[in-house]
């Protein structure tokens, strides 16, 4: 494997911090989520954009991520639009291998409706249509990927499994 750690990215919802943890089993890695980073240092990711912003969550997301990839060689989950700010994307590209977890529609917006936290980009209501527009404007950014694996249908451990193996077979 020519990049010490693997970056999981997708849509929110998409399974990243569960996916990631079975991969970091599977691979016998140490698990990172950017977000618990972020939470534990700053607060909710709720205040974060009600108080700074859009741009302002990115800066310090950036310094989470900066902080993973500068950690030993980890199986990283991603936050999902953490691919969406220039200076993160490049250095994740650069530092890690990444794998896109490409979950259908439909799933999303199950996962999403039935969360038990807000999501700030999405509203307070998130509606398929608002999901759709917000997966198609960030898809070309996920699939940058090196890997790009279909989950959302089988096991957790099974898509864990696979992951590993392509990542094994680099």
């Amino acid at each position: 494997m020519s990049k010490p750690h693997i970056a999981l990215i997708g849509f929110m919802a998409a399974g990243k911090t569960t996916i990631g943890r079975r991969l970091a089993q599977e691979l016998e890695l140490p698990f990172v989520d950017t977000d618990q980073l972020i939470v534990g240092r700053h607060g909710s990711i709720s205040r974060l954009f009600a108080r700074y912003g859009d741009e302002g969550f990115r800066k310090r997301e950036l310094e989470a991520v900066r902080e993973a990839l500068d950690g030993p060689p980890a199986v990283i989950a991603l936050g999902g639009g953490a691919v969406t700010y220039g200076p993160t994307r490049d250095l994740v590209a650069e530092r890690a291998l990444r794998v896109y977890l490409d979950i259908p529609l439909e799933t999303l917006v199950k996962r999403l409706r039935r969360a038990r936290h807000l999501r700030p980009v999405m509203g307070k209501e998130p509606t398929p249509e608002r999901i759709a527009a917000l997966l198609e404007a960030r898809l070309p950014l996920y699939r940058e990927a090196e890997i790009v694996v279909a989950g959302g249908k089988g096991s957790q451990v099974g898509l864990a499994r696979e992951i590993a193996d392509l990542v094994r077979a680099r």
